[in-house]
């Protein structure tokens, strides 16, 4: 699909830019991707690599500007300045598949969560086709979003959380048994102090004969 616009300056005028404010350098690359647009069109592919470029091309512009002049969404340009240009191939070549078919198991978990785990770093498009390499299915990334969150398996939940040391509680002392210490009484319940002594009248009388009763046994 051929732009509409027929001039540089038109062009420049759809997404808000000002000439006059342009460096040498700025000037340079949006006349390229002028060119770039009038030869190659407006469609999904070449918008796809020319924002890719202009976004990564270490002039200065500002990812809104570059969103008016192709066409797209403030939100999609800024999803684009974070991808690799491997993505957007893998993006391009997926949308060269088709409509995504096929359904997400619950037996993927298991083989999905260790590719994972080899590969800490992967894109979801890497997975994707991990995926479609693996069990013949495509599916989109909304689907495999839904999927890895609802088995843990999503980057938020694979965050391992740090668990801040609590203070253990000292072990307490295994009472040592006292032999002194009659049986069936527990340490605890002797109180260390000296218990007083019970009054005179508890006591029985001294005997009165300076030798053993006759009516006592000898012992």
């Amino acid at each position: 699909m051929a732009m509409d616009v027929a001039t540089f300056a038109d062009w420049l005028a759809t997404g808000h830019v000002t000439e006059q404010a342009l460096s040498a350098a700025q000037r340079h690359v949006l006349e390229a991707a002028f060119h770039f647009r009038q030869r190659c069109g407006t469609d999904y592919y070449s918008t796809r690599l020319l924002s890719h470029w202009l976004l990564h091309s270490g002039t200065g512009l500002k990812v809104a500007p570059v969103a008016r002049l192709l066409g797209l969404s403030r939100s999609a340009a800024s999803a684009q300045q974070g991808r690799s240009s491997k993505e957007v191939v893998q993006a391009a070549h997926r949308r060269l598949a088709g409509r995504a078919h096929g359904k997400l198991l619950p037996r993927f978990a298991g083989p999905i969560a260790q590719f994972l785990l080899e590969q800490p770093h992967a894109s979801r498009y890497d997975l994707l086709d991990f995926i479609e390499r693996t069990w013949q299915v495509q599916v989109s990334r909304q689907a495999l979003h839904r999927f890895l969150k609802k088995y843990g398996l999503d980057q938020a939940s694979r965050h391992p959380a740090v668990l801040e040391p609590t203070a253990m509680p000292a072990p307490a002392a295994v009472p040592v048994h006292d032999p002194s210490t009659p049986v069936g009484v527990t340490e605890e319940a002797v109180d260390p102090r000296p218990w007083p002594l019970p009054p005179r009248e508890f006591f029985l009388a001294p005997p009165s004969t300076p030798v053993p009763s006759s009516c006592c046994p000898a012992p």
